[in-house]
């Protein structure tokens, strides 16, 4: 799972949400660190988003804020890449962010960190394109693990990506995308075209 527009610094011109806005990514999205973004035919506009991503520990249903942390096991790097053409044009954004290679994540879990504080940083080819604190989260972990353990059951293993900082840009063939976020480590992807 996902949360869209969840950085006060992200919202730009539009509402803040009342609610975490949630949205699906398939398993088959899933990309390891080292592995390689793929842009697919048909898109020409696929960004980049680093990520704080949630690992469900313990099954989660209709848990409150307060015993949201009991039900993580911790946090990892993540990437929403996000084909943003498709993104405009599409009622769902089953596609936009849900094409193979779309969701890298990793390469380490780690627990007992205070998630809502946290640097995160992202790079491209070693140039920074965003950099903020989870601090600037306009709905902090234990919101929403709450808020989606009232609609969806979250069971062990289960991803929620948090959101991302700032804004994005367009990602190109050869380009190499680092996910750092503090106490958690480094997320490495490569990029390539379709065949």
């Amino acid at each position: 799972m996902a949360v869209g527009i969840n950085y006060k610094s992200h919202v730009g011109t539009r509402a803040v949400p009342t609610v975490p806005s949630i949205f699906l990514k398939p398993t088959s999205c899933l990309l390891p660190h080292e592995g390689t973004i793929v842009i697919p035919k048909g898109t020409s506009d696929v960004h980049y988003e680093g990520e704080m991503v949630v690992v469900i520990g313990r099954r989660a249903k209709d848990v409150s804020e307060a015993g949201a942390l009991d039900h993580v096991l911790g946090v990892t790097c993540g990437n929403d890449v996000s084909a943003r053409d498709w993104q405009k044009s599409d009622l769902q954004w089953w596609r936009a962010k849900g094409c193979d290679t779309f969701g890298p994540c990793g390469p380490y879990i780690v627990s007992g960190l205070d998630y809502d504080d946290l640097a995160i940083e992202l790079r491209v080819n070693g140039e920074v394109r965003q950099s903020q604190r989870t601090s600037d989260l306009i709905f902090p972990v234990p919101t929403i693990v709450s808020w989606i353990s009232r609609h969806v059951t979250l069971e062990p293993g289960d991803l929620i990506y948090t959101g991302t900082p700032g804004t994005t840009s367009a990602l190109k063939p050869g380009d190499i995308v680092e996910v750092e976020i503090e106490g958690v480590g480094v997320l490495r992807n490569h990029v390539a075209a379709s065949r």
